[in-house]
């Protein structure tokens, strides 16, 4: 008898994952490739982070003023880190799209292979293009004043919360394509979610300069604990005023469960919505 969810013969649970392991790995091997074959691809993703660290932090860092003697170059990195973040929803969400507009998912579909490993091969491998974004970004960020000051390790952990984040934006991204099936479907909501959860946090600006009700509101933005713990692990945290939201007085827990709870709700849903859309064929 055949497990309908992987493609595979019955088999004792630890050979089931192995092969899902497998599969994931293949995948992911393979959208790499893909990325190899078509350098200008990977140029065109990482080049607007770029744009945006040197707009940001080059041109506006003399006009803007952060609380202590922090420069705007390093209150800013973290904020454009998470922008580029978010925009993996989208980015993930165009290749579902474009996987499904060209049969690309079908053919999948048509081997023994796990599906849960079709989305993860996508998903790790948009992870993977956000990792080679924020190495560029880092470089240029470095050049024009950028320092992280809470040592080698804290900041290992600024990027892997981010990765993190960027794992579960991108598996919020699969589900949205696999749910919308219409790239400018998938613009129109991903800018929708995107834009608003940027500029109405602190990503790019303190917040006692907000009204008090929009105070409230970016205080409570998700985007701006992400923003916050990543800024406290990198040593870039202008000094806080004492009346603060919740999560912005704890900021790193906060982010963590936060993005669990992201990838808690996406990964089940995305991988329900392939099964529905397989079990349609």
């Amino acid at each position: 008898m055949t497990d309908i969810a992987s493609g595979r013969a019955d088999a004792p649970g630890t050979g089931r994952l192995a092969g899902a392991i497998s599969d994931s790995a293949a995948l992911i091997g393979r959208h790499m490739r893909q990325l190899k074959r078509t350098p200008e691809q990977l140029i065109t993703l990482t080049l607007m982070p770029a744009v945006f660290v040197i707009v940001f932090g080059f041109l506006f860092g003399s006009a803007m003023q952060v609380p202590g003697d922090m420069k705007y170059q390093e209150y800013i990195m973290a904020g454009i880190f998470v922008q580029v973040v978010l925009g993996n929803v989208g980015l993930t969400a165009m290749g579902v799209v474009s996987d499904l507009d060209n049969g690309l998912m079908d053919r999948f579909r048509s081997l023994p292979i796990s599906r849960t490993a079709v989305l993860i091969g996508r998903t790790t491998s948009d992870v993977a293009v956000v990792a080679w974004s924020f190495l560029l970004m880092s470089v240029i960020g470095f050049a024009i004043g950028w320092r992280t000051h809470e040592g080698f390790l804290s900041m290992l952990a600024g990027f892997g919360l981010l990765l993190l984040l960027a794992f579960a934006t991108s598996w919020l991204g699969a589900l949205l394509g696999l749910v919308l099936r219409n790239a400018s479907a998938v613009n129109g909501v991903s800018a929708v979610v995107v834009m608003p959860m940027s500029f109405l946090s602190n990503a790019y600006i303190p917040l006692d300069g907000l009204p008090g009700w929009m105070q409230g509101i970016a205080g409570w933005n998700p985007v701006s604990s992400v923003v916050l713990a990543s800024r406290k692990l990198f040593g870039n945290a202008a000094p806080t005023s004492a009346h603060q939201t919740f999560p912005l007085q704890h900021p790193v827990p906060m982010a963590l469960i936060l993005t669990g709870a992201l990838i808690a709700i996406a990964v089940p849903l995305a991988t329900r919505a392939f099964e529905k859309s397989a079990t349609k064929k």
